[in-house]
């Protein structure tokens, strides 16, 4: 996750034309007593915005990467229509979760991705299979790790595949059950000039300061500040 990177990733969902880019930021912010590093991202259909989200990560001593919030924000058409599935570990009960392991087996054993009892959300994740070879349009990619992602809490929403690239991350959403879904591919890999950069961390900015006056959820956390050059 190295500030300045944006991964764009297209498909459908349901038919329907999508497009998600995830934009690693300069910003940090502090969630649980843990610094995170900022993630950015937004889901478009059919060319409408429908959600920009931030997403909080950090890196423990071990190796493995922990998920301790989101903050999405949903739009209707391009109106906001605000941010009813935000959660922040140690808020209302939410529990922090393993977004990457740092040393990943296939086993029929899952991991808990975040827990927030308060939307019914219970994200889990097993290892489905490791060393794989996987093409998409932005590339070829050795080594890829499978997993298999569920929300135990609305299990009618089904299983997704996601495949993770070394040193990229996800290059592939697909579904195992329904077959049905999201269905998307890794396109394209930015690597944000100084301008661009600033660009994506006013954004997030914006979305950090409007947090504070939609959730009280988000109100627990102390503001996004720029990293140290």
């Amino acid at each position: 996750m190295v500030p300045g990177t944006r991964t764009i990733l297209e498909g459908e969902v349901d038919g329907v034309p999508h497009r998600v880019e995830f934009t690693v930021t300069d910003l940090t912010k502090v969630v649980d007593d843990v610094r995170t590093l900022v993630i950015w991202d937004t889901d478009t259909s059919e060319g409408q915005l429908e959600e920009s989200e931030l997403s909080f990560f950090a890196q423990d001593k071990d190796g493995n990467v922990w998920n301790l919030g989101e903050y999405p924000e949903e739009y209707d058409g391009r109106k906001f229509a605000g941010a009813p599935s935000t959660w922040i570990s140690g808020e209302e009960a939410a529990e922090a979760g393993i977004h990457m392991q740092a040393r990943p087996l296939v086993r029929p054993r899952q991991y808990v991705q975040g827990f927030a009892p308060a939307i019914d959300f219970l994200d889990c994740a097993q290892v489905a299979e490791k060393g794989q070879e996987t093409c998409v349009e932005a590339g070829c990619f050795d080594n890829v790790l499978v997993t298999h992602e569920t929300n135990l809490l609305v299990p009618e929403d089904g299983i997704q595949s996601k495949y993770h690239a070394p040193g990229l991350g996800i290059i592939r959403i697909g579904t195992v059950d329904p077959p049905t879904g999201e269905i998307l591919e890794l396109v394209a890999v930015e690597h944000l000039d100084r301008n661009e950069l600033g660009q994506a961390r006013n954004e997030a900015l914006r979305l950090d300061r409007r947090g504070y006056r939609v959730s009280d959820v988000y109100g627990s956390t102390s503001p996004a500040t720029r990293l140290e050059p």
